[in-house]
């Protein structure tokens, strides 16, 4: 489809018509979902449909009064002192703590800070020197968000590696025994499209490379099964599932079997294992403390820790339930209210291949996006002709799945 500007129904003010069984049916929907109850955890405006939580996620209802605790009390009357008596020195380990269990891996992996790029740079540069001597070539994913392209292209100069580009689909013949890095993403950013972390894993290592995966699509919207399924090292956002806040720090994983020979290309003070001795040489700390570089952004990670208490009490397997229980019928609205021919799902329509999202292509996606959201149905629009809207089960109910498909429809009517 072209970039072309569509022709849009010109009555925004007009609410179009609802299909009775479907309204009855997101209604029941609703009444019978046991993860209902956890939308009263966030802080959404009245009459907003937000689908974007995959860009950035919704504000959990106990943030501000934390962030208000760490500046006012935290900051502003102990000082200094909270390094030790408000916790914030073992904040990237602690909140990596919590995360863990929502990518499936044990305690003692996951340390909190920097940004994904950040983080995705150290994965990458370590993997390469964890990987068995003479081989040559690091697989990247051809699909990704850029950014991490931009990354894997600096990592692999920097090791002597060559970079090869390959889709996923693809990635388990282009592996040989001069592979010694793989990365790929979990979900892909534009399509949705859920690629095989456990097959992918297994296929990297029978060729005897390391796997680095990129989770920021799929943490918090799915199970990912770290240890489960033997990945060597993870990175991920905390700002769009997770729903830390704009800028969240991030996080990375890195397997516990590999940490002791895990050589950080950022060797900084807050991972040295004395970093108060303030010696010349470096000497990285046992355990995950060692994947720290700086002294850690302390505000966006207690506020990123306050937003992780929506997760108290849930089975991500029960928010995968609900995820495609809530894109199918995202999917079959938008066939019944959008005139046929007007969009293209290209987000896969088999469970086992499909994230938290549905991307539709349309003509002048860009005008189409704009006008949705100001109608009140936030998504978000992808060069040259993709809409993504993204569902966050924590908040987002079926009755907000039915009004958005048939705002589309009524765009388009």
């Amino acid at each position: 489809m072209s970039d072309a500007a569509p022709n849009l129904n010109p009555n925004p003010n007009v609410d179009p018509d609802p299909i009775p069984e479907l309204r009855e049916r997101a209604a029941r929907l609703d009444a019978e979902d046991g993860l209902g109850k956890l939308r009263e955890r966030f802080t959404l405006p009245d009459g907003v449909v937000y689908l974007d939580g995959n860009s950035l996620g919704a504000l959990p209802a106990a943030v501000p009064g934390a962030v208000a605790d760490v500046v006012n009390r935290q900051w502003g009357e102990l000082l200094i002192r909270s390094w030790d008596e408000s916790g914030w020195w073992t904040a990237p380990q602690r909140i990596g703590d919590r995360i863990a269990p929502l990518i499936g891996a044990a305690p003692g992996q996951v340390t909190v800070g920097d940004s994904t790029s950040v983080n995705l740079f150290k994965a990458l540069v370590g993997a390469a020197r964890l990987a068995a001597p003479g081989r040559t070539r690091m697989l990247v994913d051809a699909t990704t968000f850029p950014t991490d392209g931009y990354i894997a292209a600096s990592a692999a100069r920097m090791t002597g590696l060559e970079l090869v580009p390959v889709d996923p689909s693809d990635a388990v013949g282009a592996l040989g025994d001069d592979t010694a890095v793989v990365l790929l993403n979990h979900v892909d950013y534009r399509t949705g499209r859920l690629h095989d972390l456990p097959g992918l894993t297994a296929a990297a290592h029978a060729a005897g490379a390391l796997i680095v995966w990129d989770l920021c699509h799929s943490a918090g919207a799915l199970p990912v099964g770290l240890d489960a399924h033997a990945v060597d090292l993870a990175v991920g956002c905390t700002y769009k599932y997770l729903n830390g806040g704009p800028g969240a720090p991030a996080y990375i994983y890195v397997a516990e079997r590999h940490q002791g020979a895990f050589d950080s290309p950022l060797p900084g003070w807050n991972g040295h294992a004395e970093p108060f001795a303030m010696t010349p040489d470096y000497v990285p700390a046992e355990g995950p403390a060692r994947m720290r570089v700086g002294t850690p952004d302390i505000l966006s990670m207690l506020a990123l820790e306050s937003a992780l208490e929506a997760w108290d009490g849930v089975d991500v397997e029960d928010v995968r339930a609900k995820s495609l229980a809530l894109t199918d019928f995202f999917l079959e609205c938008v066939a019944a209210y959008v005139p046929p021919g007007r969009v293209e799902p290209v987000t896969p329509a088999e469970h086992g291949r499909r994230g938290s999202q549905v991307s539709l292509r349309a003509e002048g996606a860009r005008e189409v996006m704009a006008e949705l959201i100001s109608r009140g149905v936030v998504g978000d629009f992808r060069a040259p002709d993709v809409l993504r809207f993204g569902f966050t089960p924590l908040y987002v109910g079926f009755a907000d799945v039915e009004r958005a498909a048939r705002t589309l429809g009524h765009i388009f009517g």
